[in-house]
């Protein structure tokens, strides 16, 4: 499994792309008897919003598990985890735009945009669906500049497209992680939130506990929150695997799924 099925998922989850439009519908009747068989699986419900958590650089085997992460693994054996996702290169800037885009635009992590590929967004707007990018540690809403440490722009990957910086409304949701809180205290989540912790608490440069730290603290209130039980869904993905895992062009990498 790629990562581009999150774009997938969240496209059919939030209701503007169907199974149909993906090739997976409109399969004619064969003749002869019917195969007997399991019944048809029920349609995927659409949901009122998608958080998506994304965090870095460590193997499936270093994270599911792991004493480091026991929220992290807590959440695996309560939710759906995916254990053949692999990313799709090295190093990370190429993953974000797998995830966004459907394509590897580039791998050069120092690559400052702009795109103009169709993407996430685009697709978001023209369904009449909201979004949002909470980036921690951004240096101001609105900021589509270069890293400001423990900020990094290659992972805030919404900020690099034209639908975004050529628009004086879409990037304004360009904006800082603490408004995620705000917004969820408030009842307000878009239908699709991109949530980007900084180099210290995705795992990048700082320790896995820190980083399963910061997801319990500031994740878990969404998933204990109303707006969680009234169609929320939760992705957490890492991005890439160590360098050292090439298998699938970026290594095996955990994926979960979370949901009432």
């Amino acid at each position: 499994m790629k990562r581009l099925i999150i774009s997938v998922l969240i496209g059919i989850l939030l209701g503007f792309m169907t199974l149909a439009e993906l090739g997976c519908g409109g399969l004619s009747t064969p003749s002869g008897p019917r195969p007997t068989g399991p019944p048809p699986p029920a349609a995927v419900p659409n949901f009122g919003h998608v958080v998506l958590v994304v965090e870095e650089n460590h193997n499936y085997s270093e994270v599911i598990g792991s004493p480091d992460m026991p929220y992290l693994n807590s959440l695996a054996s309560q939710y759906g985890l995916a254990t053949q996702y692999f990313a799709n290169t090295h190093p990370s800037i190429g993953n974000y735009f797998m995830l966004t885009t459907g394509e590897v635009t580039t791998n050069d992590d120092a690559f400052s945009g702009p795109v103009d590929a169709d993407n996430i967004v685009r697709e978001l707007l023209a369904a009449g669906k909201t979004w949002k990018s909470y980036a921690e540690s951004i240096p101001d809403p609105g900021y589509t500049g270069g890293d400001s440490y423990p900020y990094a722009e290659r992972h805030n990957i919404l900020s690099y497209f034209t639908d975004v910086r050529n628009s004086s409304t879409q990037v304004q949701n360009l904006t800082s992680f603490s408004q995620f809180t705000r917004d969820l205290d408030a009842g307000q989540l878009p239908n699709f939130s991109f949530v980007v912790p900084n180099l210290l608490d995705d795992g990048h440069d700082g320790p896995l506990t820190l980083a399963d730290g910061w997801l319990q603290q500031y994740i878990g209130p969404y998933i204990d929150s109303a707006a969680f039980k009234q169609g929320g869904l939760l992705i957490i993905v890492f991005d890439e695997a160590q360098d050292s895992d090439k298998t699938h062009g970026g290594g095996h990498v955990a994926m979960e799924v979370i949901s009432p």
